[in-house]
């Protein structure tokens, strides 16, 4: 089951986020990219305490589509240093699970 993944990365603002989602799901790097709003960061960045607002994506896809989707990610994201993190999903739905092999490279 651990063939499969969910991304998260924050983002700064909307244009980011749709930039970042049509490509990884238009390239067939995720099956899905979730856009949440409202969330607020806390974050030590050169040895200053920042707070911001950003938006999360969430973005299911397959293990081995990890490398390609972070470079992806990586080319459009304006943060020197943007959180990519991959989370094993351990279990799920299986229709679910073959959709996403079904859409994605």
């Amino acid at each position: 089951m651990n063939e499969y993944t969910v991304i998260f990365c924050t983002v700064p603002n909307n244009d980011v986020a749709n930039a970042i989602a049509e490509k990884v799901v238009g390239e067939r790097l995720a099956a899905c990219a979730n856009i949440v709003p409202g969330l607020r960061s806390i974050y030590t960045w050169k040895g200053a305490v920042c707070r911001d607002d950003e938006l999360l994506l969430v973005m299911k896809t397959k293990q081995s589509l990890f490398e390609e989707l972070r470079a992806a990610i990586l080319s459009a994201h304006p943060y020197e240093v943007p959180e990519i993190v991959a989370l094993p999903i351990v279990a799920g739905h299986d229709a679910y699970l073959s959709w996403i092999t079904d859409v994605t490279r």
